[in-house]
């Protein structure tokens, strides 16, 4: 699935506009995502995150000024705060996120591709005891289902933000994430990594910045 989406970020220096350059993304998510541009946003996964098994690639295009900083928020499909899937049948259990990205310049040269120099904040964790996803009749934060939760920081996408204490990104291999439906039709370059939170079943939404120089 194709999504073209256009944004024009616009800087202003002593009142005086500056277009910006044109650049070309490929994400794929495990389960959905949002991408920002200096806090506005340039593309929205097209499978909403309520889709269960929402695996599939975007592409499109957005325009801004270098340094740019890119926000990411990425999700996993859960059913509730328990971090649970499939809950009551047979198949209920964690699910596992994990999320790829490149982007290119209009001469085609990669300017950004997600790896472990992004700095990522998980703001929704669960369950806590992964012993939960055996619970017959688990209950978010009642017992082993504890989860955390967090607020987005104010301003965590745009310029000038101190992430000095965010971790940085984890990077998985095809193996452990297991990308499917959509991820094949990307030519992904050779440094472009999977990446998520700590850990792929616990962290179910993460925030991710990198600054494009």
């Amino acid at each position: 699935m194709k999504s073209v989406v256009s944004a024009l970020i616009l800087l202003t220096v002593s009142g005086t506009a500056f277009s910006a350059e044109t650049f070309s993304a490929d994400v794929w998510a495990d389960n959905w995502f949002e991408m920002r541009i200096n806090g506005a946003q340039v593309a929205e996964d097209s499978v909403p995150i309520t889709t269960e098994r929402s695996f599939n690639a975007e592409s499109f295009t957005f325009e801004a000024e270098r340094p740019f900083v890119i926000g990411l928020v990425a999700k996993d499909f859960k059913e509730n705060d328990t971090g649970l899937e499939y809950i009551g049948s047979r198949r209920q259990q964690m699910g596992d996120g994990g999320v790829i990205l490149q982007i290119t310049d209009a001469t085609g040269q990669t300017v950004a591709v997600s790896n472990t120099d992004w700095q990522c904040r998980v703001t929704h964790t669960a369950p806590l005891d992964k012993s939960c996803e055996r619970e017959a009749d688990p209950v978010a934060g009642q017992g082993v289902c504890a989860f955390e939760a967090m607020e987005a920081p104010e301003g965590w996408d745009q310029p000038g933000f101190d992430a000095s204490d965010w971790p940085q990104a984890s990077a998985y291999s095809e193996h452990a994430v297991d990308p499917k439906d959509g991820y094949d039709r990307i030519r992904w370059v050779n440094d472009a990594e999977l990446i998520w939170g700590p850990d792929l079943e616990q962290s179910n939404t993460v925030l991710c910045r990198l600054t494009v120089e």
